[in-house]
């Protein structure tokens, strides 16, 4: 019989298209899309997700979603169990006393059971209520860096920008992610993505991926992805002049492109988008080193005073671009392999006016 997870996995093969690029292609993780076409369909959280992803799935190959469809059905009803009725057994003459004495076995296990269940139910709520008493919801402060976790009931997401804090609570982890915002509820679906405006100004400041929520079990939680949409929205402290140095006492021999010149030096933001996987490291200004492995799809906004400090081990896995005083630029993309080492950060030319660079470094 014609199996539809073969028939998806073949389309996908001939297309060569990898799991992670439909992913991020329809919003359904990759997780789920190796259980279609390995018909592992204990994977999902019920038949209702079975059918729109495998809808999905197929619309996006160009297969015929009927047929799939079809078969996908056709399987689940020929691994159902025959009903008892219409399986016919001839009772032999010791069928009555089995029975009497399997029902008198049946009624002490279930007494016994039923003790047992009462006494486990009993010292199991007496623990939850001790655990709930003592246990504390988490609190995440967003930063350029990417927040991948898992969230609970009440946890909290600070979000810090240039018109004060913003506190995001969690409200919701059963069916669909829900966070509280300063407008009201939010509500993010299973392997959907979307843009959050969570302060009402028509901006989204952050952009959320689920990959993982039940639709029964509370205490599971919901595994997310949170990142800036901008970085500036992100409170950032004013550049600081005295730090900015001359151009004169930099090397002269650094190769050096010009972005912006301005009578002021302000605070910019460079935004880096991956279209595949690179090693990536970033300092912004004096902040702590943060060094990461980033995939096809990933967003990372640095905003800095000064200046900032980049290496990535493949230049062509990723587009940046620079934002500073409401312009957009972007810099050209390397080579495929090419390790990328660069500062961007203001100088002060000789003519008194300050430039945004970019300094290719060894």
């Amino acid at each position: 019989m014609e199996s539809y997870g073969a028939i998806l996995k073949k389309a996908r093969e001939e297309k060569n298209l990898e799991l992670e690029t439909i992913s991020r292609d329809i919003a359904i993780t990759s997780y789920y899309l190796e259980a279609l076409e390995k018909e592992e369909t204990s994977a999902f959280p019920g038949e209702p997700y079975i059918v729109g992803f495998l809808r999905n799935y197929a619309n996006y190959l160009g297969v015929d979603v009927e047929r799939v469809l079809s078969l996908y059905h056709a399987k689940v009803v020929q691994e159902a169990p025959i009903p008892e009725g219409l399986i016919v057994r001839e009772k032999s003459k010791y069928f009555l006393p089995i029975i009497i004495g399997i029902s008198v076995f049946i009624v002490l296990l279930g007494v016994f059971l039923g003790i047992f269940f009462a006494k486990k139910s009993s010292i199991a709520k007496q623990n939850s209520l001790e655990i709930s008493k003592n246990s504390d919801s988490k609190k995440y402060e967003m930063s350029e860096k990417p927040l991948k976790a898992r969230f609970y009931k009440n946890d909290q997401i600070v979000l810090n920008t240039i018109n004060g804090e913003i506190i995001l609570t969690v409200a919701n982890t059963v069916g669909s992610f829900g966070l509280e915002t300063p407008v009201g509820i939010q509500y993010v679906e299973l392997s959907e993505e979307i843009e959050l405006d969570v302060d009402g100004n028509s901006v989204p400041e952050l952009i959320i991926y689920v990959s993982d929520v039940s639709n029964e079990a509370v205490d599971r939680g919901v595994e997310a992805k949170i990142l800036l949409k901008s970085g500036l929205n992100i409170l950032v402290n004013e550049t600081k002049e005295n730090e900015i140095p001359n151009v004169q006492d930099l090397p002269q021999d650094q190769n050096r492109t010009v972005i912006l010149e301005d009578t002021r030096a302000y605070p910019f933001t460079i935004t880096a988008t991956f279209r595949a996987g690179c090693v990536s490291r970033y300092k912004v200004d004096r902040k702590e080193l943060i060094e990461d492995y980033f995939t096809n799809g990933d967003i990372v906004n640095m905003t800095a005073s000064n200046g900032v400090r980049l290496w990535f081990s493949n230049g062509n896995a990723l587009k940046l671009q620079i934002i500073a005083n409401s312009q957009t630029y972007n810099l050209p993309i390397t080579k495929a392999g090419q390790v990328v080492v660069e500062d961007i950060r203001w100088i002060r030319d000789t003519d008194g006016k300050y430039k945004l660079v970019v300094n290719e470094l060894d």
